[in-house]
């Protein structure tokens, strides 16, 4: 199966702004494109929200959803208690079109948070009223402490998450053969899918919903208005309506909805979410930092409310108010709530993990530590060196590359996750390095001007063209030449803004004191950088002009012959003296002025 995170690889290209944003790492670099791995990722999305060229892509499940949903069996939908925040003004209607899409019945992810929470506290009542678990709510928080954090892994809730155990009670409820779809803003729930399949049997997205709800031209308002002519067209929840545990979305609204949120002074939970808030805290727990409180860790900043695919046009602040207010009218508003289930809860306390996996356990994630080689520190600086870090003043750490320091750039070499290349200062020393040598040993002047018309960079014989000098200058002089402007040296500048309107390179001959000379202008950066190249062409200029002279002599003397041989035969030599003309002609460089006498480019 497709990895949930994948590159479209003809779409991505040198920008490594994934590398620098992925809290863990987990990219590699290959061939200049930016692929994720999967043994290293832990399904935050943020690479797939900060990619310019949107080259991260989600899993797309709706084919296959929608498939299932025509294999016969009954299909619950597992609704995201964060769809008040997504869908705030069209909860009924989404209601509708869930049940129009195909789906036997909705059920509120929250209900099992409310299972969650009956366990946290069946736990802690039996334990000095402490429960000093971290919360298994998020399945990104999940993956970072199986892979990052290994000696954590005892720390996480013996209970599965929420999702996991709502798909275990409906199946309890309405039979073993049932289908559940759970329909979130969370990526990483498509792993629990992969990872615990039927627990639930796939994870949707609220762009992949969108994306259906259009295929089959279903309009959220359209419904709306169908709804006020006919309140009784909304299908209820199953069993029946979460109550406080639907606040989960929010941070610190697992911990609201337990007994303990009564308590404004809370001691026995906190609250933490935002990856590097997050993996601040397991730091802190893997130094052996003394914890005893329970630990509602999300991944993303806010909540689940700010999920990887959640809208993007309401704030936070809209988003969680919206929260509250839907999980307020739920304790308010008359009808039965979910209330809890004793037997379920004792069940999954003492089976734990083990009522979702069944006689074949989930898969396992290997910690990353035991996917990586160890590198002594002579490979960590051989590596350097070949990042074109010879000593300590050269790594600048300035996180061009995407990583923090040249030193993990150079270990993340080591892993193969980098490429030299990667390294921005590498790559401009290098560049420039070959520009100086090809100033230096090209033998011909040359010259790059800025749309200001001042000299960014030039050679020494460009100088001894026109800068009068009788000696050359070494390439740490040649930098107090940059900066001035270019019409300080050569007397026909103007060309050089003629280039800037120009779309191709021009070649035109000059006379120039004493020397001919073959001029090429070309672009170096579009309106913004020009050159030129000088090729002084004065001694086979002269050579020719040599020639033709004795030619001239030659043709003359020849035909002064012939005139007398004429005058002696009487015949008229008019003829032969054209197609000596014509000959002459033909070797003659016509006479150039400074500026003016142009002829055709060579291009």
């Amino acid at each position: 199966m497709i990895h949930p995170i994948y590159t479209e690889l003809t779409e991505c290209r040198d920008c490594y702004k994934c590398v620098r944003g992925c809290p863990v790492k987990a990219i590699q670099v290959k061939d200049g494109s930016a692929v994720v791995v999967k043994n290293r990722c832990i399904y935050c999305g943020h690479c797939v929200d900060i990619c310019p060229s949107h080259a991260k892509k989600i899993r797309n499940d709706l084919a296959m959803v929608r498939q299932f949903l025509q294999s016969g069996r009954k299909v619950f939908c597992s609704l995201a208690p964060s769809s008040a925040a997504e869908f705030p003004y069209s909860t009924d209607a989404l209601l509708v079109a869930l049940k129009r899409l195909g789906f036997f019945g909705i059920s509120e992810t929250a209900i099992g948070a409310a299972l969650v929470n009956q366990a946290i506290e069946t736990y802690a009542e039996s334990n000095g009223d402490t429960c000093p678990w971290i919360s298994t709510a998020c399945p990104t928080v999940v993956q970072t402490v199986k892979k990052y954090y290994p000696s954590l892994v005892g720390q996480l809730s013996k209970v599965p998450s929420p999702l996991q155990c709502h798909s275990a009670y409906l199946r309890s409820l309405y039979g073993q053969e049932i289908g559940v779809v759970f329909i979130g803003p969370c990526i990483a729930k498509k792993v629990e899918a992969d990872q615990s399949p039927g627990y639930p049997d796939f994870a949707l997205t609220y762009e992949e919903l969108r994306t259906w709800l259009d295929v089959e031209h279903i309009s959220l308002d359209l419904l709306e208005e169908e709804i006020a002519h006919d309140p009784s067209a909304v299908p209820s929840f199953m069993p029946c309506r979460a109550g406080k545990s639907t606040l989960y979305p929010v941070e610190g609204g697992m911990i609201a909805s337990l007994s303990w949120g009564s308590d404004p002074f809370q001691t026995k939970a906190v609250a933490i979410s935002g990856t590097n808030q997050v993996m601040g805290t397991l730091d802190g727990l893997a130094d052996g930092q003394e914890n005893e409180a329970f630990l509602e860790l999300l991944a993303c900043e806010g909540g689940c409310i700010n999920g990887p695919v959640s809208s993007l046009s309401r704030s936070s602040a809209l988003k969680k108010n919206l929260s509250s207010r839907y999980t307020r009218s739920r304790i308010s508003e008359q009808g039965p709530l979910f209330d809890g289930d004793a037997a379920f809860v004792a069940k999954l306390l003492d089976q734990g993990y083990a009522m979702i996996e069944g006689e074949k356990p989930a898969q396992k994630d290997a910690p990353v530590a035991d996917l990586v080689g160890k590198h002594t520190e002579m490979e960590i600086i051989r590596a350097l060196k070949i990042l074109g870090k010879r000593d300590a003043t050269d790594e600048l750490n300035c996180g061009g590359c995407g990583y923090n320091s040249c030193r993990e750039m150079a270990i993340a070499y080591l892993d193969g996750m980098a490429e030299p290349e990667m390294c921005v200062t590498k790559m401009r020393k290098e560049a420039q390095s070959k520009i100086d040598v090809l100033l230096r040993t090209i033998p011909v002047g040359v010259v790059m001007v800025n749309d200001q018309l001042r000299i960014v960079d030039c050679n020494s014989n460009f100088l001894n063209l026109f800068g009068d000098l009788d000696f050359a200058l070494d390439q740490s002089q040649m930098g107090v030449v940059a900066g001035l402007p270019v019409k300080k040296f050569v007397p026909f500048y103007e060309h050089f803004s003629d280039q800037f309107k120009a779309s191709v390179a021009q070649q035109i001959r000059m006379h120039y004191q004493d020397k001919f000379l073959k001029v090429t202008f070309f672009t170096v950066e579009k309106q913004h950088l020009v050159g030129a190249l000088f090729e002084d062409i004065t001694l086979p200029t002269v050579r020719r002009e040599t020639v033709v002279k004795k030619a001239e002599d030659v043709i003359q003397k020849s035909l002064e012959t012939v005139q007398q041989i004429a005058s002696l035969l009487g015949e008229n030599a008019a003829e032969t003296e054209i197609m000596l003309n014509s000959l002459i002609d033909a070797f003659k460089v016509p006479q150039s002025t400074e500026r003016n006498d142009k002829p055709k480019d060579e291009s």
